[in-house]
C-alpha cells in the first residue's frame, strides 16, 4: 500500500527540548523516521515521506511546507488508490504493526495514539479527509461516518506510542529494536525507575 509518512523537517520534536539540543532532536528524528521507514517496507508498503522541506533519506520525498492537515489532505487528494498515512515518530513500530493496520477490513483504519491522537490511518475511502487538530481521534471516526466510510480501530501498542516528551523516552528504550533506541543509547540514555515511574537519564 502506498504510504505516507508526514515529518517535520525543521524543528522536530520541539517538546524533547528539555532533554534534547536542537541538533540532537533532528539526529534522533531522523532516527525515527529510519524506524518506521523500514517498517513500513517489512509490511510491504511504499513509503513516501512528506517533508516540510528538502530531506536528504532513502525514499520518496513530496515537499510540502503547509501544516499537517491540508499537507496530508493533498497527499490524498492525489491518491488513485488505497493510501496509508503513518507517523514519523512512531520508533517502536514493527513491519507486523503497519501489516494489522494495511489489513484491517474497513474504508477507514485508524490506529489511535495515546492521549486521543490518530497515529496510524489506511484509507480506502475516496470522499475521507483528515484534521490532525484537537482530539483528532474523534474526529476522524465521525468524519469518516459522514461520508459513509467503515471504520476500524486497530488496536497496537507499537502504532499508539508516539514519542514527543521525555518520558516517551523509555518506551523506546524499553521496547525499541531499531535506530532510534541505537542512538538513545549511543547518546548516554538509561532507563531509571524515580518514585514507582519509570523515567530516563544520561
Amino acid at each position: 500500500m502506498r504510504t505516507v509518512v508526514p515529518y517535520a523537517d525543521e524543528q522536530p520534536k520541539t517538546r524533547l527540548s528539555d532533554v534534547l539540543a536542537p541538533e540532537e532532536r533532528r539526529a534522533f528524528a531522523r532516527a525515527m523516521l529510519d524506524d518506521v521507514l523500514a517498517a513500513v517496507r517489512a509490511a510491504g508498503g511504499e513509503p513516501t515521506v512528506l517533508s516540510t522541506g528538502t530531506l536528504d533519506v532513502d525514499a520518496p520525498v513530496t515537499v510540502d511546507e503547509r501544516a499537517l492537515s491540508p499537507a496530508v489532505n493533498a497527499a490524498l487528494d492525489d491518491a488513485a488508490g488505497p493510501v496509508a498515512v503513518v507517523m514519523a515518530d512512531l520508533a517502536l513500530a514493527t513491519g507486523d504493526a503497519v501489516e494489522r493496520l494495511y489489513a484491517a477490513e474497513a474504508d477507514v483504519a485508524i490506529a489511535p495514539g495515546l492521549g486521543g491522537g490518530t497515529n496510524a490511518l489506511a484509507v480506502r475511502h475516496s470522499g475521507f479527509r483528515v484534521d490532525y487538530h484537537g482530539v483528532s481521534v474523534r474526529d476522524h471516526r465521525e468524519r469518516a461516518r459522514t461520508v459513509g466510510a467503515s471504520v476500524a480501530a486497530v488496536d497496537s501498542f507499537r502504532l499508539a506510542t508516539d514519542v514527543d516528551e521525555r518520558a516517551d523516552l523509555a518506551e523506546v528504550l524499553l521496547h525499541g529494536a531499531g535506530a532510534a533506541r541505537d542512538w538513545l543509547v549511543d547518546a548516554g540514555f538509561e532507563v531509571v525507575a524515580d518514585g514507582g515511574r519509570v523515567g530516563v537519564r544520561r
